[in-house]
């Protein structure tokens, strides 16, 4: 399936969702939305856009937190998905965007290839939902359930590689929220979640 498929899917069933990207992800999704929930997990960090989803998941408890995570990012941290088990992240919907490459760095391919299987790593770990789709229309005709399904959930996608190329935080990035700095992205997170609130 190709990324802005299953992309156009997600933003068609998205409501108020806090909606956290990773690498070969932020682009594409800063293209289709521009919701003040919106957040770019695109700097130093490499694998660890899961960790912080789910730190705003627990913080959160009452707001859906979906991570759009690569699978690089997702094998760098597998632990996570032991952590948003054990401790019960019903919020969050952990989506892995499995092209089988660090695409970000160059398309190398991952360790483990075509065999990783992220949903069979997400079920060993205690998810009560975990599953994965190669086809854009099934993926769309799940999303209801599984935006609403008590997590933690996790959706591994299978995606054809692509070139999305290097990410900067700079002011002539096409996607708004990766013009402004990581700081100032947070801050602004922060005040509409505030605002949101019950």
């Amino acid at each position: 399936m190709k990324k802005s498929a299953a992309l156009d899917a997600l933003v068609r069933h998205r409501t108020d969702e806090v909606v956290v990207t990773s690498m070969s992800v932020v682009r594409p999704w800063g293209r289709l939305s521009r919701h003040p929930l919106d957040f770019a997990s695109a700097d130093s960090a490499m694998g660890h856009t899961a960790d912080f989803a789910l730190g705003i998941a627990l913080a959160r408890p009452d707001r859906r937190v979906i991570c759009l995570n690569g699978d690089g990012s997702m094998l760098m941290t597998l632990g996570t998905l032991v952590t948003a088990a054990g401790v019960g992240a019903h919020n969050l919907v952990l989506v892995v965007v499995n092209n089988g490459t660090y695409e970000i760095t160059g398309n190398q391919p991952l360790p483990g290839g075509p065999g990783l299987d992220f949903a069979g790593m997400a079920r060993a770990s205690g998810f009560p939902v975990a599953v994965g789709f190669d086809d854009a229309d099934r993926f769309e005709a799940a999303l209801p359930e599984l935006l609403r399904a008590p997590g933690p959930v996790l959706v591994d996608l299978r995606i054809e590689p692509e070139d999305e190329g290097p990410i900067q935080r700079r002011p002539d990035e096409a996607a708004d929220y990766l013009q402004v700095s990581l700081e100032t992205s947070a801050r602004r997170l922060r005040e509409a979640l505030d605002a949101l609130s019950p």
